[in-house]
């Protein structure tokens, strides 16, 4: 299997941190997405990078007999109107043994899972939703321990602290919000808080994401 990459450093990391034989698949990495078109011969094409510009669809758009997986948490496939795949790529959600996915088209779903079971991963498929499954949980985790810092209940440090061993999650919640990005956190919410008052982002997480 021979499966073409568009990953900046640290996503390509972890996209290969659950293989053990790197001999197979055969992943190629590339740089730009107008590379994706020299390999015509390939099984799948992954964008890590994926912007959700309108350009950057209408040239994925092109190919039409490879599957063609994204990389959009916040932008859904009914925005999108592509016959694509999209997973949960965020910082940290690539080293899991577990991909979320949502795709409207049947007729890839087997390609699809060959392809994250020759990467060691084994795909779930879940609703077209902004944020998928995890996204949304760890982004209200984060969301309420920025409005808990904006209260005064305690200091980043000891709101960490806590969640961890009070949780045994890995990471505390502004530990996951400086590893996945502020912005992507903020972008996040902003999009789900226009359905759900749930999901009001918290002031000093906007101010952190805009500045």
């Amino acid at each position: 299997m021979e499966l073409i990459v568009l990953a900046n450093d640290s996503q390509w990391e972890e996209l290969l941190s659950n293989i053990t034989d790197r001999s197979e698949p055969h992943i190629v990495r590339i740089e730009a997405v107008e590379e994706f078109f020299k390999y015509k011969n390939a099984d799948g094409f992954i964008d890590l990078s994926f912007d959700g510009s309108r350009e950057r669809i209408e040239m994925l758009k092109k190919i039409s007999s490879i599957p063609v997986i994204i990389n959009s948490v916040v932008l859904t496939l009914e925005e999108i109107n592509a016959p694509f795949a999209r997973i949960n790529g965020w910082p940290g959600f690539l080293k899991r043994s577990i991909v979320e996915a949502s795709h409207k088209d049947e007729k890839i779903q087997h390609q699809v899972e060959n392809i994250f079971s020759s990467l060691n991963r084994k795909m779930s498929l879940v609703p077209d939703k902004p944020g998928f499954i995890t996204a949304r949980v760890v982004a209200m985790i984060i969301n309420e321990a920025w409005f808990a810092l904006q209260e005064n209940v305690s200091t980043k440090e000891e709101i960490d602290e806590a969640m961890k061993l009070g949780t045994n999650y890995p990471y505390g919640p502004f530990e996951w919000c400086n590893k996945i990005g502020p912005k992507n956190i903020y972008g996040l919410l902003n999009k789900l808080v226009k359905t759900d008052p749930r999901y009001e982002p918290a002031a000093l997480l906007k101010k952190e994401a805009l500045t």
